[in-house]
């Protein structure tokens, strides 16, 4: 890679706040206050759409911080991916006098996000039930493992509900379920979570209420694996793993090149055959009527596929690159997740953007996340924050809310915020 994922601090880092330049718009959840109540992925992934898309969304933190800013391994890139554009305040849930600061906050919000196991929010009268009937119109979304039901009370996770949902056994081999790679349900259940939010603030503007929303892990790897389930209701044949499935297309798979390198390539209509077999020299093959259409390609697939490898292990990775893109037919090199940090593409159309990491041996350093993949109003929504330090923003907001500094001093004395 010629690009460094990290880069150390310039004499000018980033600054936490990017102001927006005079021409820039409002963005369209400007001005709406979101408290987040969340860990992990799911719910700060909630709380992400809705800061992306222009609202203050202050996090609110345990003293000792959200865990997922110390995880090792897959998880360490957690925290800096789902917390950006937010503010941070740390405040001691356990402490009468921190539930009660964080009581008043939530109070002072137009949503309130949570992500913990049922009943635990209602110790803290941090509940849908108790903060309502104080402000009627505000918007409270949960993100469970379960919707109410037979299952509410089971402990889920992204990979539990990959594996009881169907997700896993799709997407590894027959008698080998693997999950996705990456959290897929954490993600979309979050993005969920966000569609309900959305749909609540417009229906209070018509009733002036708000309501609950409620996102769950394991109702969103059903939703995702709906489609087979309807592949069954069609044929009734069970779907099979996507590694061992029968695939809707003749040419439509992944191949070695001759320098070793491995490129997925496809056909996927009749139009696509004809032009793939005049690119690669497969005439023969066109003219064979048993490769005819694309169903004839479907059923002739394990005939079709090791002809196809001989053949076109005689070019070189970037000669099927060159020959499928002049001939715009589909085709992907097999990427790695940090390549992307040096994808033209991203770079070109500013599909990535600089944030400053806020934890670990690399605090303080830049490097760029992803953004969210569409544009409003022909712009991308951008990083105006950097994903916070803990506690960042407590003395602002406190003092936002109210408590003058000699309060505010004498609750982080008693331990009742950090």
């Amino acid at each position: 890679m010629t690009h460094s994922s990290v880069s150390s601090p310039s004499p000018d880092p980033l600054p936490s706040s990017l102001p927006p330049t005079p021409a820039t718009p409002p963005l369209p959840l400007q001005g709406l206050r979101v408290v987040e109540f969340t860990h992990m992925v799911m719910g700060p992934t909630c709380g992400m759409v809705l800061a992306d898309m222009g609202a203050e969304v202050i996090k609110v933190e345990p003293i000792e911080g959200d865990r997922t800013r110390h995880l090792l391994g897959a998880g360490a890139g957690f925290f800096p991916m789902f917390n950006r554009n937010k503010k941070s305040i740390a405040i001691n849930l356990h402490h009468p006098e921190g539930a009660a600061v964080a009581r008043q906050l939530a109070l002072s919000a137009d949503v309130v996000l949570e992500n913990f196991k049922p009943g635990t929010m209602a110790k803290y009268g941090l509940d849908y039930a108790a903060l309502s009937q104080a402000n009627p119109k505000i918007i409270y979304v949960s993100h469970k493992g379960f919707l109410p039901g037979p299952y509410e009370h089971r402990t889920a996770l992204d990979e539990v509900v990959q594996m009881m949902g169907g997700l896993a056994y799709m997407t590894g081999r027959p008698g080998d379920p693997l999950r996705a790679g990456s959290s897929v349900n954490d993600i979309m259940g979050g993005m969920f979570g966000a569609i309900g939010a959305l749909g609540a603030l417009i229906q209070r503007g018509i009733t002036g209420r708000g309501q609950e929303v409620q996102s769950a892990l394991f109702e969103n790897n059903v939703f995702l694996v709906g489609q087979h389930m309807l592949q069954y209701a069609m044929t009734g044949q069970a779907a099979a793993p996507m590694p061992a499935r029968i695939s809707p297309w003749g040419v439509y798979d992944v191949f070695t090149a001759g320098d070793g390198e491995q490129i997925f390539i496809s056909a996927v209509s009749d139009a696509q055959w004809a032009t793939f077999c005049a690119v690669f020299e497969l005439a023969d093959l066109k003219a064979d009527g048993k490769y005819a259409s694309n169903n004839d390609r479907v059923r002739e697939r394990p005939t079709l596929l090791p002809i196809l490898r001989e053949r076109l292990a005689r070019y070189t990775a970037a000669q099927i690159v060159q020959l499928m893109a002049a001939n715009k037919l589909p085709y992907a090199p097999i990427r790695k997740p940090e390549e992307l940090f040096d994808d033209e593409h991203l770079l070109a159309t500013g599909g990535l953007a600089d944030i400053t990491l806020p934890d670990g041996e690399r605090a303080g350093q830049t490097t760029q996340a992803a953004l969210f993949p569409f544009t409003m109003g022909g712009q991308r929504l951008g990083v105006r924050l950097s994903p916070p330090t803990l506690g960042a923003h407590t003395q602002e907001l406190l003092l936002g809310l109210g408590l003058d500094a000699k309060r505010v001093q004498s609750l982080r004395a008693a331990g009742a915020i950090g």
